[in-house]
């Protein structure tokens, strides 16, 4: 059974912390969430594909739990989330389009957890499947920002891009949406147990964090050993 709140309960669960004990990576969203609005969830979800420091799997049902409990509106947060990754999907294609794979693969290559080879494989990707990698690239955290560089380099239709990729995005945005719709019905649940969602975005950003330190790791030796 769901909890209706007074305006003032919901206001307290929301101010500095924004549910009650929920602290930590979740407080922050939910707090930037309530703090921003709608515009908040399409600034993070552009941020997210030009350089993801926080994944949309963590922003967008935290999303939609606000929505749930009645501090922003469902419409807004679809459009502006699909608006911010469209535009941060449109600015790498741009790049792409202007600087070309080689040096968009070099500048990679300099970012912390990124490596030359991720351009690589995303165009790899794009020139099997072209209008499908698009689309199904919104699917996959990492792809979703890199798969609009080949697409510009390959000189792509943008009115094709854009289609493909707003279609993706809202997709994949409306279901994360959803989840945090659904969670939001669970309102105690997530009172008494909100805060290990924190220890669940740590670990799995720690793993990500280990993967590709441990892959730069090896390129590096890999190079070394072949100038030798």
């Amino acid at each position: 059974m769901s909890t209706t709140l007074s305006p003032t309960a919901l206001a307290a669960t929301t101010s500095g912390g924004s549910t009650g004990q929920t602290g930590g990576l979740t407080g922050f969203v939910l707090d930037t969430v309530d703090a921003l609005g709608a515009p908040g969830v399409g600034l993070m979800s552009f941020l997210e594909v030009v350089f993801p420091p926080i994944p949309s799997e963590v922003v967008l049902p935290l999303a939609g739990y606000q929505v749930q409990q009645g501090r922003i509106d469902l419409v807004a947060v679809v459009l502006f989330s699909i608006a911010g990754a469209f535009l941060g999907s449109l600015l790498l294609y741009w790049v792409g389009k202007v600087i070309g794979l080689d040096r968009a693969a070099r500048i990679a290559d300099r970012i912390p957890l990124m490596d030359a080879s991720d351009v690589t494989k995303s165009a790899e990707w794009f020139q099997r499947h072209e209008g499908a990698a698009v689309f199904t690239g919104r699917f996959v955290p990492g792809v979703r920002s890199l798969i609009s560089l080949p697409a510009g380099a390959a000189r792509m239709r943008l009115l094709k891009f854009s289609v493909l990729t707003v279609l993706g995005s809202g997709l994949w945005n409306g279901l994360l949406i959803a989840l945090g719709l659904a969670l939001g019905t669970q309102y105690e649940l997530v009172e008494e147990y909100g805060h290990y969602l924190d220890y669940v975005f740590y670990a799995a950003i720690a793993a990500v964090l280990a993967w590709a330190v441990a892959r730069r790791v090896r390129s590096r030796r890999r190079e070394g050993a072949g100038t030798r």
